[in-house]
């Protein structure tokens, strides 16, 4: 589906399919350093980032710190760290009422969120002991964050076979316990792709008080886990993000 473009898919460091972590403390900022000077090495000096999730906050830090080097931005979604600081009072009433519901949602389902960033180690050592417990641990991430039937049962043990052969629950958590420090606002052109079951949808103003949104998409299906549950409409909206960087 994106056979016109040269494409470079990073492992994101303590994540399977990496190199193991050879030092401790790995922040979504440390990474992006890591993935712009891999990009570097690689000779590409413009390119269009998209991501989600974890690779939603490197593609956005990539934006702010390498504004030369990256024409334009694809998220599914805006980092999740902005709802923790950003002022309801500046923003316009739509936004901040997803705010509200953004902490509500925080409440109801974020306790993986304080145990991974305030306990890491503790909860490392019981998944990484237990495969049912890893099982547990990730598949009902996957289930209740995608779409109806996204994946299949083998399709969700290679997940957490992926997990387990490389030892790297512990790790994927360090971007929990790592404090991110976003700029303000990006200029960066962005597309932002917006799918109806991921976890906090943001509407349009939002996104807008933090990143150049030049196309907000909205899809009719879809979840958290968007290239792999919607691939095509993914793929075109990177393409719609290659367009807007020229």
């Amino acid at each position: 589906m994106l056979a016109d473009l040269h494409v470079v898919v990073p492992a994101l460091p303590g994540f399977p399919f990496a190199p193991p972590l050879t030092s401790p403390g790995m922040s979504v900022n440390r990474i992006a350093g890591i993935v712009a000077d891999a990009l570097d090495e690689l000779g590409y000096p413009r390119y269009t980032v998209s991501g989600g999730d974890v690779g939603g906050t490197v593609a956005e830090l990539l934006a702010a710190d390498r504004p030369d080097r990256v024409a334009a931005l694809h998220l599914t979604n805006i980092a999740p760290q902005r709802a923790l600081t950003a002022d309801p009072a500046t923003l316009p009433p739509d936004a901040a009422a997803y705010l509200r519901r953004s902490a509500q949602w925080f409440r109801t389902e974020g306790g993986y969120i304080a145990a991974q960033s305030t306990r890491p180690n503790t909860l490392a050592v019981a998944l990484g002991d237990s495969p049912a417990g890893l099982a547990a641990w990730i598949i009902e991430k996957l289930e209740s964050w995608s779409d109806d039937s996204a994946f299949t049962p083998d399709e969700l043990l290679t997940w957490v076979t992926a997990y387990w052969v490389t030892g790297t629950i512990g790790t994927s958590f360090t971007t929990y316990v790592e404090p991110a420090a976003l700029p303000d606002r990006i200029d960066t052109p962005t597309v932002l792709s917006v799918f109806p079951r991921d976890l906090k949808p943001e509407p349009r103003s939002y996104a807008q008080a933090f990143l150049n949104v030049r196309d907000y998409v909205e899809h009719p299906a879809g979840g958290h886990f968007a290239a792999w549950e919607q691939p095509e409409a993914y793929a075109d909206d990177v393409h719609r993000a290659v367009k807007l960087g020229g």
